[in-house]
């Protein structure tokens, strides 16, 4: 990966991230005020597609969870082939720290929202607070401008990608409806296919969407969450050939979903599902089992885990810190990794859709208020950090950890 990639990736991702703040809070403002009733309209209204006795008849609501966020996931495969193969989850000197880092910031969360809600029913929605939303992370970072250091803005993109990679198999693992062997036989088929296209040399992405499309219908019918289906799209998609323009497929998909995905997608899916509703609410709320559990989860829980296993890694020489940051500003990082929003949105609706309304809410209202408290808390604390840091701009040999100059 380019130095020049590094930096128009993490310019994209900020603006987005700004753009995810605006969207959040319209959804609130709309749940909130006379428009409530056309926001909820809006969002159950339903579509349908129907193809003889075939139809797929869904709420708008769901056509954006299960339809356009298999597309942000098809992207997340992409990001996540690319760095594996050839990137900065390569080799084990760029993905010790990070790597390390990210066991915890999953872990942690995960125990204390268990410990809050262990006799409680909503005990199914610990990785709740186990995910990190980069874009609204990397827009946070956007607003300190030049100070902050190229080599921890990688690492916050590296324990980003690692974190979407465990959220992919935490969906994957406990986050599955009853099962369709029908089903399941007819995606397994369409996977098939697609990796035999990806044996033959097949670089046509229009070739792939096909078999892809038909992938999605079967594995949303099967019982397991549709947007897995995007990932292993992805992970067909070949990455070393060359299409008849000498460009690389997934290079390519990549450049062209990315701003889609960046500025429609996720903001599209903030705005549908952060509207919480307020009314009658009284101030304890936060302090009941669900909204405790998340909000803790991600605001103390993520940095506790980041900054205790990273120290460890460190200590132990498992790991290095990146050049040049200090420990103060790798914790302001960490802080910031408890913006959960999008991912922990997402993951909520999936382990709580079946609750009811009232824990909805009152999962929305955790992730809002964690993922608040988080970009405040750190952005305060690498604001204070990096005071006196006139120019974070540093040569391409070290914006990635100590020891090793690729980039």
């Amino acid at each position: 990966m380019t130095v020049q990639t590094i930096r128009d990736f993490l310019k994209l991702e900020s603006s987005s991230g700004l753009l995810l703040i605006g969207a959040m809070l319209l959804a609130m403002f709309c749940a909130n005020t006379p428009f409530c009733g056309l926001y909820d309209g809006f969002l159950q209204t339903r579509f349908e597609i129907q193809l003889g006795a075939f139809s797929l008849a869904k709420p708008l609501l769901l056509w954006i969870n299960d339809g356009l966020m298999a597309i942000f996931f098809l992207l997340v495969g992409l990001e996540v082939k690319r760095e594996i193969l050839e990137g900065e989850l390569s080799s084990l000197p760029q993905i010790a720290l990070p790597g390390i880092a990210a066991i915890g910031g999953m872990l942690v969360p995960a125990l204390i929202y268990a410990a809050i809600n262990w006799s409680t029913p909503n005990l199914q929605g610990w990785a709740i607070p186990a995910a990190t939303d980069i874009a609204f992370a990397l827009g946070m970072i956007a607003l300190l401008g030049n100070r902050v250091p190229g080599a921890l803005k990688l690492f916050l993109l590296t324990l980003a990608i690692l974190d979407d990679l465990g959220a992919i198999v935490i969906i994957a693992l406990f986050y599955t409806a009853d099962l369709s062997i029908f089903s399941l036989i007819l995606a397994a088929t369409a996977v098939t296919v697609l990796f035999l296209m990806n044996r033959m040399g097949v670089t046509r992405i229009a070739a792939y969407m096909v078999p892809g499309v038909f992938l999605w219908v079967c594995v949303l019918k099967s019982g397991v969450h549709a947007t897995l289906a995007g990932v292993v799209l992805a992970f067909a998609i070949p990455l070393s050939a060359k299409n008849r323009h000498g460009q690389s497929p997934l290079r390519h998909l990549e450049h062209v979903l990315h701003p889609w995905v960046a500025f429609g997608i996720l903001p599209l899916f903030a705005f549908a599902n952060a509207g919480v509703s307020l009314a009658g609410l009284a101030p304890s709320a936060i302090l009941s089992p669900l909204p405790l559990g998340i909000t803790l989860g991600l605001f103390i829980g993520k940095q506790l885990g980041i900054i205790s296993f990273a120290w460890l890694g460190v200590k132990l020489g498992m790991a290095r810190l990146p050049h040049g940051v200090s420990w103060p500003a790798f914790h302001g990082v960490a802080v910031l990794c408890g913006i959960g929003f999008t991912m922990s949105l997402f993951i909520a609706t999936l382990a709580l859709g079946q609750a009811g309304p009232d824990a909805g809410n009152a999962a929305r209202l955790g992730v809002l208020a964690g993922s608040l408290a988080s970009s405040l808390g750190g952005y305060a604390l690498l604001r204070h950090t990096l005071r006196h840091r006139a120019d974070a701009k540093l040569p391409a040999g070290k914006l990635c950890c100590q020891g090793t100059n690729r980039v």
